[in-house]
């Protein structure tokens, strides 16, 4: 089998993200990019020197780190440290002046910006893409096609536990078959931004397989046949001979499959979310952190974004992120709040 670029890429990320949180549980991981041997004469004639220390959300990583890689290449003489601590994790290490740029797959919390306040961590907030949460089955189900917000509230709510079992206390023509439940843990982003869409204001269930490690949902509900999980569009785009996106019903009666052109175009709800980078406004100045940033909003790199799974932004809302780095607009435009439902290009 011939691997391109994009599975190669995602494939290391995976591999490295699993490897990072075994790192993390021991004192932390991280991944410094180095550019690849051959450097082209713009590598050759940069000068540019110095560290960006990144870590965050899992769900980003994938873009930070492909960022870093080509940044890097371009630039030898910048080393850009990637880490994985999760949402709250990187926001705990950014509040504590530990990172230059934290990933998060969820706006800043209210507690978060009190923490990073008593700090004196002021930031700049940059959404860098889009990405619809999926719902994922075992290929040999074939009966749930399309689940409703409200199904999948009856699925998870924390009422739920010990309670819910079989799928056909989901809907009564499921077969009476055994739930099996996989899903991030709840120092995860993806889960505070699901169980928020769905109306479970934030708690889930607790009995249910949670991992940290996208990979470890993969495995899971690829090996049970009557399995179900979640986590971001570009997990099950890489995996999707593996498994089955189900189709999401927000009420109105129609099912909607999560795609790059659902996500983008706002027919994916509730389940679509922005995916951000948070940059330390004290050393957003420096040239090596500056140039990084540039780096990773720019339109010409955009690419990186869908290559690994992910949705760049329209270029209207692009243009505004730069916008708001080029003027260092610090604070956040959710106000400690909730993104669904909210609409990026009417709050930047």
């Amino acid at each position: 089998m011939v691997l391109n670029k994009k599975m190669l890429r995602v494939g290391y990320s995976s591999a490295l993200v699993a490897m990072m949180a075994s790192l993390a549980a021991c004192g932390g991981g991280s991944q410094t990019a180095t550019p690849d041997a051959g450097t082209t004469e713009t590598a050759a004639g940069s000068e540019l020197s110095g560290t960006v220390l990144v870590d965050g959300s899992s769900t980003v990583f994938p873009i930070s780190e492909a960022m870093a890689e080509e940044f890097g290449t371009a630039n030898p003489g910048v080393a850009v440290t990637v880490g994985v601590s999760g949402t709250g994790g990187g926001f705990k290490k950014f509040c504590a002046g530990e990172t230059d740029i934290t990933g998060a797959s969820r706006p800043i919390s209210q507690e978060e910006i009190d923490l990073c306040a008593e700090a004196g961590i002021e930031y700049i907030e940059l959404p860098i893409a889009l990405d619809g949460l999926t719902v994922v089955v075992n290929p040999e189900n074939d009966f749930a096609e399309c689940l409703t917000v409200d199904e999948l509230l009856t699925i998870w709510e924390p009422d739920a536990q010990d309670k819910i079992k079989n799928w056909n206390q989901v809907r009564a023509d499921f077969p009476d078959a055994p739930l099996g439940l996989y899903g991030p843990g709840t120092d995860s982003g993806t889960y505070d931004f699901f169980m928020d869409a769905i109306g479970a204001d934030g708690e889930s269930r607790g009995d249910y397989t949670a991992s940290e490690d996208d990979n470890v949902i993969v495995q899971g509900v690829s090996g049970d046949t009557n399995g179900l999980g979640f986590f971001g569009l570009a997990y099950f785009t890489e995996n999707q001979d593996r498994l089955k996106a189900v189709a999401i019903d927000s009420g109105n009666g129609t099912c909607v499959e999560p795609s790059a052109e659902t996500v983008a175009d706002g027919t994916y709800v509730p389940l679509a979310r922005p995916e951000f980078i948070y940059v330390k406004q004290s050393v957003a100045e420096d040239p090596a952190i500056a140039a990084f940033v540039n780096f990773y909003i720019s339109p010409d790199n955009a690419g990186l974004v869908d290559e690994v799974g992910y949705v760049k932004l329209p270029e209207e809302i692009n243009e505004k992120v730069i916008t708001r780095f080029e003027n260092k607009t610090v604070g956040s435009v959710f106000e400690g709040g909730s993104p669904i439902g909210v609409k990026l290009e009417e709050v930047l």
